[in-house]
């Protein structure tokens, strides 16, 4: 029994003739989205770094939203999450998802603490 794979990106809005094709235009997504991560990494806009939010610069912010569409794309492409039924999928998304913000939230509580520590000079404990 053949499963016939999509061979379409972007929910349809771009088309392939075959999984070559196909192949080709998702390594060529996600070598943009890295092109941009690098780019960004090189060149660090002044905005980018100046600014925060939640404690972070935004620049930092940037590299981890880029780095989920990265993360999330290569799943749905590569890993055939497309193809998957809808409740797998979900399980296997919401659970990524929540497990993600779950780490970003700690490395901001636990990376501001350790900044306060230093910045003031002064050592609750050694950690």
């Amino acid at each position: 029994m053949a499963h016939e794979h999509k061979l379409e990106i972007f929910r349809g809005l771009v088309k392939f003739k075959s999984n070559q094709s196909k192949i080709w235009g998702v390594f060529a997504f996600l070598s943009i989205v890295t092109i941009i991560e690098v780019a960004l990494g090189i060149i660090k806009p002044e905005f980018l770094i100046e600014n925060r939010f939640l404690a972070m610069k935004l620049l930092n912010w940037v590299f981890i939203i880029l780095t989920i569409v990265k993360a999330y794309y290569i799943t749905w492409d590569f890993m055939h999450m497309r193809d998957e039924l809808s409740s797998l999928r979900r399980a296997v998304v919401w659970t990524a998802i929540f497990l993600i913000c779950y780490l970003v939230l700690i490395l901001l509580i636990e990376g501001d603490y350790i900044f306060d520590v230093y910045k003031s000079n002064y050592v609750k404990f050694d950690f």
